[in-house]
């Protein structure tokens, strides 16, 4: 599904997303109009713009994401600020494309979305302010190479019961280790954990990988 005021662009995407075999249940111009068709046509990955005439799409993810719990969002936008992509995360967005992309690169990081993936495009994502290298390293310091692992995990979109099948553990000490990164990164949630990696810069929320030695 496609929500954005600007109707060229939307159904110009739309005809590639068709072109490329994926199935468009919707193209839509505003979120208003894309809660009653979520409802009814539920789509696997939604991609929408961020601002609109009427305001904010951030204003009405949380309904979005309630009345499609199904749905993996992908926000559109000329570009983020670090505030704006944590509020994001926090809402449930799971990735982000730019509007200077080529089409053909957003076809493809939707599918990694729809994977199960947590993106963010290196355009929008350099924009991105890193906390200090030295606490970041301070922070990595007290992870054991075990959490490590964990957190790479839980940013590539993991679940706890799949990081314990993955890495060939009991789901009790999965979710150890996880309590354990949490608190650690000094977050309550996987979320938190993800938008913190992402924020000092540990691990690449584009392919996973832990980013310090």
């Amino acid at each position: 599904m496609v929500c954005d005021d600007h109707a060229v662009f939307a159904d110009s995407l739309a005809l590639v997303l068709a072109e490329a075999g994926h199935d468009v249940v919707g193209v839509v111009y505003s979120p208003e109009d894309a809660l009653p068709l979520l409802r009814s046509a539920p789509a696997d990955v939604c991609l929408i713009d961020l601002q609109f005439p009427c305001g904010s799409a951030l204003d009405s993810l949380p309904d979005l994401v309630r009345s499609a719990p199904g749905t993996k969002f992908v926000v559109l936008s000329g570009s983020i600020d670090a505030e704006l992509l944590d509020a994001a995360l926090a809402a449930g967005v799971r990735g982000f494309a730019h509007k200077g992309q080529q089409a053909g690169d957003i076809v493809a990081m939707l599918a990694r979305v729809h994977a199960g993936d947590v993106v963010v495009d290196p355009m929008t994502g350099t924009k991105m302010p890193l906390r200090p290298r030295s606490e970041a390293q301070r922070l990595a310091h007290y992870l054991t190479p075990r959490e490590r692992e964990v957190l790479t995990r839980l940013v590539r979109g993991e679940s706890t019961a799949t990081l314990a099948r993955t890495m060939q553990i009991t789901r009790s000490t999965a979710r150890s280790h996880v309590q354990s990164v949490l608190t650690k990164l000094g977050v309550h949630s996987q979320r938190e954990a993800v938008i913190a990696a992402a924020r000092y810069g540990l691990v690449s929320v584009n392919t996973g990988e832990w980013l310090l030695g």
